[in-house]
């Protein structure tokens, strides 16, 4: 009766009766752990921080100025300024216009180019991260935080709690000894903070003094660097941002600085720096999860497909998407548009995986062109559309993304950007295998079960 009278999703209600029906003892602690919906019941809630008034009023402004200010853009950037108003709208997402983005497509590019900004931070880093290994690339960029607070930098860390397992209380209690301000997201310590095990932080965020900042989908671990046995290389898509949008990144961070500590630091100038970029790119920081009165990512990604013009190209690791993405993807194609997408053919997550492979059949059926990554794991969380909008950040096209989980994402409205995005999207196509229907129908029995039984537990993780 509890789950009936939440009046959630209808598919989500049915699979959590049928698990508790079918196993009773256990379902019921299985929704104990992971099927209270935390968003609807408030648990978590950025009205505290009185001063985000500042970004609530530009938002505002730039809702009654946005069709002045469009006037000067490109016809194509214009058609995507219902976007932007549903981000304004929404989430008060800020649109900055100030920006020069970095595209940075694996480890190697994207580690480096931390290390080399975080060594030359004067004031403040703020860290934020779901996975960070304690191995060799984990030690290196700790000894490095270390050495930065030594000199005097604020350097402010939060890691998940779960993601980042290994990441003992020894390490935690050594970086604040050593002046690192650190703190796990949602200790998960049984029974007390069970109940929210399964509402985990896997944003990824870097500023540096408020001027750089790095988003996307990398964490830091070794894997990034040497693969997986049995997968191979890690292939994943990070940004490296100098500009306005930095202090909406700051902006997520010092939020959820203040769930864990207490400590209100929005309306600190020193944090918001006045920035001297010239760039080009028009960059909303998009944000959700349970402290959102909205699925606000979902939300965009929804109105992107669903009004898309020419194209939708997109890349992720794990698909499972809702009913409403789902049937905007095939609505698209069988509209005419140009749908692709692109999904790894191993993966480091075996249920994720035959779940994603659940939904290629229809997919197929609809005209959406289906692609298998073969060069390794891709880790990329990316949408182009219409080589106009897009969006990189750490959000994937699942469920747990979509509704559970925090993240953070950029939302960029410039074609020479995009027009990048579009030719890396091409070259993972080369490293991918594209599925046919009649080929892909005439897979074995016993996938199609792994599938479907997968497929259950989409709603659920």
């Amino acid at each position: 009766m509890v789950i009936i009278f939440e009046n959630r999703d209808p598919v989500k209600t049915l699979s959590w009766v049928l698990v508790i029906t079918l196993i009773p003892f256990v379902g019921i602690i299985l929704y104990f752990f992971f099927g209270q919906n935390y968003r609807k019941r408030k648990i978590f809630s950025r009205k505290g921080i009185t001063d985000s008034e500042h970004f609530l009023n530009t938002a505002i402004q730039q809702i009654e100025s946005l069709n002045d200010k469009l006037i000067i853009r490109s016809p194509g950037i214009k058609s995507k300024q219902h976007l932007m108003t549903l981000m304004l709208n929404n989430e008060r997402s800020v649109l900055t216009d100030n920006n020069k983005i970095l595209i940075l497509n694996d480890a190697e590019e994207t580690y480096p180019a931390m290390i080399k900004e975080i060594e030359s931070a004067k004031h403040h880093i703020h860290f934020e991260i779901y996975r960070f290994n304690i191995d060799e690339t984990g030690n290196k960029f700790r000894d490095i935080l270390i050495r930065k607070a030594a000199e005097g930098v604020e350097v402010r860390m939060i890691i998940d709690d779960v993601g980042s397992w290994s990441f003992k209380n020894r390490y935690i209690n050594g970086m604040r000894r050593a002046g690192v301000q650190i703190f796990p997201f949602f200790p998960v310590r049984f029974p007390w903070l069970a109940s929210k095990i399964n509402y985990r932080n896997h944003r990824k965020i870097l500023v540096i003094d408020g001027k750089t900042g790095f988003i996307g989908g990398m964490n830091i671990a070794d894997k990034y660097i040497h693969g997986l046995p049995g997968i191979g290389k890690w292939r994943d898509t990070h940004l490296k941002i100098r500009g306005d949008a930095v202090a909406g990144m700051n902006k997520v961070f010092l939020t959820d600085w203040y769930f864990l500590s207490g400590e209100i630091l929005t309306g600190n100038k020193e944090y918001f720096p006045k920035q001297r970029i010239k760039g080009e790119s028009w960059i909303q920081l998009a944000s959700s999860g349970p402290d959102s009165d909205w699925a606000t990512i979902m939300q965009a990604y929804l109105a992107a497909i669903a009004t898309a013009n020419e194209r939708v190209y997109l890349c992720t690791p794990y698909f499972s998407p809702n009913e409403s993405i789902l049937n905007a993807l095939k609505t698209a194609a069988l509209s005419g548009k140009d749908v692709r997408l692109i999904i790894p053919e191993k993966s480091d997550s075996i249920i994720a995986n035959w779940n994603s492979r659940s939904y290629v059949s229809e997919l197929l059926h609809a005209g959406v062109r289906v692609y298998m990554y073969v060069s390794g794991f891709n880790h990329s969380k990316y949408i182009v559309v219409d080589g106009v909008f897009s969006s990189v950040g750490s959000v994937n096209v699942d469920m747990r993304s979509f509704d559970l989980d925090f993240e953070v994402t950029a939302l960029i409205y410039d074609e020479e950007f995009a027009n990048k995005l579009e030719n890396i999207f091409m070259n993972d196509l080369r490293n991918s295998k594209e599925l046919l229907f009649d080929l892909w129908e005439g897979r074995s029995k016993k996938e199609k079960y792994k599938e479907s039984l997968a497929r259950i537990f989409g709603p659920l993780y």
